[in-house]
């Protein structure tokens, strides 16, 4: 566990150990370890254990030229990482990606709220007129996202029995997108068009916001080509600009009534529709996407007991409760911390930023280091959150971890740029939809044992995540 706060104060003060090798040429070098010789948990391990430190210096990707400094302080431990939520102490202008900014452009022009820092005057307007929204669509968050599920499963059965397997990220893309645009926009999509293409224009439109972060793995494709392509310069946002333009239309004219909460609360129609796109596409799609492969991987894999107690727990709940509420889905104690646990072990966002605002002195377990005013923060949360004098058997995935008296280790859960056991506000840079991820994390955990008993996949890898594949489902024997 982490030591108290009298005893790190006494703490040595070490300099922070690495370098950032030669101008231009160590982040180079940096890149191709993170990306290509390495790979990113290697990149991270290596040098933690070569400077005997989980506090270190290094060069994040991108580097050259998309990024103009890609200097970092690396923090991999649980108890140096929750300086980057502390506000008074770190700046978040423009470093969501990190080290740079994707083009304004793929935004109608806006620095969307994702992208401002606390003290900027837009920023509590901008994240109070997303509490509005979510405010406003609390009734409907259980029935939207299930009323989407029925067709998902279906065709997932479909392709198990036809084909042998079910491609889940592929299948659930279109799910993702109706679910979010009804949400926000109170109704479906209207334009065919737009239903069934939407979800393909977000990912391509988060393909050229991220493809600095990302690696393609594909055998054909040498590195130096692959890295010149995505991490040298910027893709161009006109590659995406017709296809927003659609978006845009169709948030514009459904979301209406959202956007006359905005006007009212003094945010332009055009800056909030961009914000909502954002909210729908970065925060809920992108993030959807992200999340819902690695619960179900870490689910299949933990194999039939589980599976079992899950259903016992789900389907036992929804009968005394007469039915899927928030109230039911409060009283799954083993869901909920299933969830938790899918979260702690791989992160959504794995990755936080945030710049010195003044001189400080941040702490390890064993040791104090000083940075100074201006440096760029970097926290690889995937590290911090299997911090091992914090999480017993930290690399496996134990699905009771936060139950019972368990609970008190939520605090070391980060995936919302914040602890678990804190409420995202107006003035900080937690997730605003926080609650909204955990709801819908457990709803899936619900439909999927309410329908079925047990189920295997695969899994593997993806640009930003896990890949899940189906292999078998079998159908409950009591609903």
């Amino acid at each position: 566990m982490s030591s108290s706060s009298s005893s790190r104060s006494e703490l040595p003060l070490r300099k922070i150990p690495g370098d950032y090798g030669l101008p231009f040429f160590g982040a180079i070098k940096d890149r191709y370890d993170y990306f290509y010789n390495q790979g990113r948990d290697e990149f991270f391990k290596s040098r933690m254990q070569k400077y005997q430190s989980t506090v270190f210096r290094a060069n994040m990707p991108p580097g050259p030229f998309i990024s103009s400094d890609p200097k970092v302080v690396v923090l991999l431990d649980a108890v140096s990482f929750p300086v980057l939520f502390d506000n008074s102490k770190v700046e978040k202008r423009n470093i969501l990606d990190g080290t740079f900014m994707p083009s304004t452009h793929l935004t109608g022009g806006y620095r969307v709220l994702a992208f401002l820092d606390t003290s900027e005057p837009k920023h509590d307007l901008l994240k109070r007129f997303t509490f509005s929204l979510l405010a406003s669509r609390h009734r409907d968050l259980i029935p939207v996202f299930r009323s989407g599920l029925p067709d998902l499963f279906a065709t997932i059965e479909d392709d198990v029995s036809s084909k042998g397997k079910a491609d889940f990220n592929n299948i659930a893309d279109h799910m993702y997108f109706n679910y979010v645009f009804t949400l926000i926009c109170g109704k479906p999509p209207t334009d065919e068009k737009i239903r069934s293409e939407g979800s393909g224009t977000f990912s391509k439109w988060l393909f050229l916001q991220l493809a600095p972060l990302m690696t393609l793995g594909l055998s054909m494709l040498p590195n130096f080509l692959e890295d010149f392509l995505l991490h040298t310069f910027p893709l161009p946002p006109f590659l995406v600009k017709s296809d927003y333009q659609k978006l845009y239309n169709a948030f514009y004219e459904s979301a209406s009534s959202v956007l006359d909460e905005g006007e009212r609360m003094g945010i332009k129609r055009e800056e909030a529709c961009h914000n909502l796109i954002f909210l729908a596409g970065f925060s809920t799609f992108g993030g959807m996407k992200v999340l819902f492969p690695a619960l179900i991987k870490w689910v299949g894999s933990a194999g039939e007991n589980l599976h079992r107690e899950l259903a016992d727990e789900i389907r036992t709940v929804v009968k005394a409760e007469g039915g899927v509420t928030f109230a039911a889905l409060e009283k799954m104690a083993l869901a909920k911390s299933v969830v938790y646990e899918a979260l702690r072990i791989e992160p959504p966002v794995p990755f936080q930023y945030g710049k010195a605002r003044e001189d400080m002195v941040i702490r390890s377990h064993d040791s104090s280091f000083e940075i100074k005013k201006g440096e760029t923060i970097f926290g690889y949360q995937t590290f911090a959150t299997k911090d091992g004098k914090v999480f017993e058997d930290p690399e496996d995935f134990v699905p009771r971890r936060f139950m019972g008296e368990g609970e008190k280790l939520l605090k070391y859960v980060y995936w919302s740029n914040g602890r678990e056991t804190e409420d995202p506000t107006v003035g900080d840079k937690q997730c605003p939809g926080k609650d909204l991820v955990v709801l819908i994390s457990r709803l899936m955990l619900v439909e999927l044992f309410l329908r079925y008993d047990t189920f295997e996949v695969e899994s593997g890898t993806l640009l930003l995540g896990s890949s899940v594949t189906f292999k078998s489902l079998t159908k409950a024997s009591y609903r």
